[in-house]
């Protein structure tokens, strides 16, 4: 098991006294009362004075105005509402000529390439790249076996892609919506920053795990790969942009517009649906209670299910936590969804997940067991039962 987070990850299951999110998240810090760091945070953002914020924005925008209709400003962009939301938002509110940077979904759904061209014909331009498939695949079944989610080897291209891209097009500005570490409880130390320095990605986006000992470990077990998979032109938008480079180049990091707007998923959505196109799934999302999460790629719903047997927290508990803190919804209802959505296993795209990855249903499950902690996790009458229900 490569994945270096879980290591980490406290043998007492502690949940914040707030929200619906417990100690097992990988990073999160817990304060007095037993309240997390997001709630902690939640209750900062209202100390802030947005106003301010918005200023601090235009000068920043204005720093890299362009002066000849340019692109200017880089959004990776899935055309999900967050993404949609900022891109829209650069454009037609503050005046910047954005381009969105795609990392082509590993299987795009209906809905998602919807959306994704909605949002292209709002006005928005788009760079979409699709890597070797064959290669990906690979990669996603080592992600899936070695680091538990197959959806790693996504994640290495939506953060590292922009950036490459941002060399490229000489632009030194790479906006994301928003960040995580602070909005969904992780490591708060830069919540007066609007950016995240590229020294703590491989901690906090790849699992611990560079990306040079990834690739090392899939090729000592050939089942994975082999010498003749590896072409450095199809390797490089993996990896962390040369990081000399991205400082001559002046691109300090990945900037949230999160810093300069109090974040709100629910109002995104809202404000997409009347300005990109964006429309929400008919049916909600499985392992949570929205319409509106995770609808881009057919793999997604693994990475969340693989999140809740690893650290008992899905999808649901990510949104109900975040609208108890936005004062949406109460502790108590938070609780009541979780009860009745989180850890639902993703079955709508089941066979498609494992003709993905080519292995067979019993690997599927072998795989999957064995990334479950023993602290939370027994089995009783030969059924996997969960230990640390939410209190």
């Amino acid at each position: 098991m490569l994945d270096k987070q879980i290591k980490n990850i406290p043998k007492k299951v502690i949940w914040c006294k707030n929200c619906c999110i417990s100690n097992q998240r990988p990073r999160i810090i817990f304060g007095k009362n037993q309240i997390c760091s997001a709630c902690q945070y939640a209750n900062y953002k209202n100390t802030i004075n947005w106003k301010k914020r918005e200023d601090e924005l235009l000068r920043l925008l204005d720093r890299h105005r362009s002066k000849n209709s340019k692109w200017d400003v880089i959004v990776p962009s899935s055309g999900g509402k967050d993404s949609g939301f900022v891109a829209h938002q650069l454009k037609y509110k503050y005046g910047m000529n954005p381009i969105t940077i795609t990392w082509s979904p590993l299987q795009y759904t209906e809905i998602g390439k919807y959306n994704f061209d909605s949002l292209i014909n709002s006005g928005i331009s788009n760079f979409l790249y699709t890597p070797n498939g064959k290669l990906q695949k690979k990669l996603a079944r080592l992600c899936f076996e070695e680091l538990g989610d197959a959806f790693h080897v996504f994640v290495l291209g939506q953060v590292n892609f922009p950036f490459h891209m941002a060399l490229k097009l000489d632009i030194s500005l790479v906006f994301y919506g928003e960040n995580g570490e602070l909005e969904y409880a992780g490591d708060p130390k830069f919540k007066d920053r609007p950016f995240k320095p590229m020294s703590e990605w491989t901690n906090q986006h790849f699992k611990g795990v560079k990306f040079t000992d990834l690739i090392n470990y899939g090729l000592k077990n050939k089942k994975y790969l082999s010498r003749n998979d590896l072409i450095d032109g199809d390797l490089e938008y993996y990896k962390i942009p040369n990081l000399r480079s991205l400082k001559k180049a002046g691109i300090k990091g990945k900037h949230f517009f999160s810093y300069y707007k109090k974040w709100t998923p629910q109002e995104n959505f809202y404000y997409c649906v009347e300005n990109t196109g964006f429309r929400p799934n008919d049916e909600r999302t499985e392992g949570t209670y929205s319409k509106y999460s995770s609808l881009d790629d057919k793999m997604d719903g693994f990475h969340y299910f693989m999140r809740y047997i690893k650290f008992g927290l899905g999808r649901c508990s990510e949104e109900a936590s975040h609208e108890v803190r936005d004062n949406h919804i109460t502790r108590e209802e938070g609780i009541k969804l979780m009860m009745k959505y989180e850890g639902e296993f993703p079955k709508k795209y089941f066979q498609d997940f494992l003709e993905y990855l080519n292995i067979s249903e019993k690997d599927f499950w072998r795989i999957v067991d064995k990334w479950r902690p023993k602290h939370l996790w027994h089995k009783k009458n030969n059924k996997w039962k969960f230990k640390e229900i939410i209190k």
